[in-house]
C-alpha cells in the first residue's frame, strides 16, 4: 500500500452556478475569501473597490479577499457564470508538489471548454455528502488553467487593444455596406469571438451595438 501525504495550499469553501433571471445585480460584498468566476454566457459587470470588470462569455475573474465588490449594472437575461470561494494556506513552509502560479485578475481562457469541465466535474463532487480533497485538486487545475491562459494570451495594450481599434476602423469606413461580426474577423484574420471580446473591454459596446451606432450617426451626418 501506498500511502501519501500532501500539504495543499489551497482550501475550498464552496461554488456554484449562477443562471440569470433577468432581474437585480451582484450584492455588494467585502468578503475574506478569494473568490475566482468564470462566466460561461453574457457579460457580467463587477466593480472591485474603484476598479470595474466586464467579464465577458470566456473570461475568468479573481476577486481579492478584503475588497467590496459590487455589481453595477442589472444580471443580462443571457448571464450564466461559475463562482468558486477559497483560502489561501499564508504559511511560510514550503508546499510540496505545487508549482508556483501566477494567477491574473481578468484574462481569457485560450480553452474555456476544459474549464467548463473542471467546474461542472467541481459542482458535481461538491454534491458528495463527504467531503475529500478532490474540490481542493480540481481548483488547483482551474487555477493552474487561467495562469497558463494568461501565459499564452496576447498582449492586451500591444494585441487586443490594437486589434479593437482595427474593428473600430473598419466600422466607421464601412458601416454603409452589409458587416457583421463574423465578416470583421474574417477581414482581420481573428477568431469572431476573440475580437468581440477585446472589443467590449476597449470599447464598452458588442460589435452589434457599434455598427448599429455608427449606421446611424452616419445615416445623421448624411442626411
Amino acid at each position: 500500500m501506498l500511502n501519501l501525504s500532501i500539504a495543499l495550499p489551497i482550501k475550498v469553501q464552496n461554488g456554484g452556478l449562477f443562471i440569470s433571471r433577468d432581474v437585480g445585480r451582484h450584492p455588494a460584498r467585502r468578503l475574506r475569501s478569494w473568490e475566482v468566476i468564470f462566466v460561461e454566457k453574457g457579460t457580467l459587470t463587477i466593480q472591485e473597490d474603484d476598479r470595474i470588470f466586464h467579464v465577458c462569455a470566456g473570461d475568468s475573474l479573481l476577486l481579492w479577499p478584503g475588497r467590496r465588490h459590487v455589481g453595477v449594472e442589472d444580471f443580462p437575461s443571457d448571464l450564466k457564470f461559475y463562482w468558486l470561494h477559497f483560502e489561501v494556506n499564508t504559511s511560510e513552509q514550503p508546499q510540496p508538489l505545487v508549482t508556483q502560479l501566477a494567477i491574473p485578475q481578468q484574462t481569457t481562457l485560450h480553452d474555456p471548454q476544459y474549464l467548463m469541465t473542471l467546474f461542472r466535474q467541481f459542482l458535481n463532487e461538491q454534491e458528495k455528502i463527504q467531503r475529500n480533497a478532490s474540490l481542493e485538486f480540481i481548483l488547483l487545475l482551474i487555477l493552474q488553467h487561467i495562469s497558463l491562459s494568461a501565459q499564452t494570451e496576447e498582449p492586451k495594450d500591444e494585441g487586443g487593444a490594437a486589434l479593437a481599434w482595427r474593428a473600430q476602423q473598419l466600422i466607421r469606413t464601412r458601416y454603409h455596406l452589409p458587416l457583421s461580426t463574423s465578416m470583421l474577423a474574417k477581414e482581420l484574420h481573428c477568431n469572431a469571438d476573440y475580437l468581440g471580446r477585446v472589443y467590449r473591454r476597449v470599447f464598452h459596446l458588442t460589435l452589434t451595438e457599434a455598427i448599429h451606432r455608427q449606421r446611424v450617426t452616419g445615416c445623421g451626418e448624411n442626411s
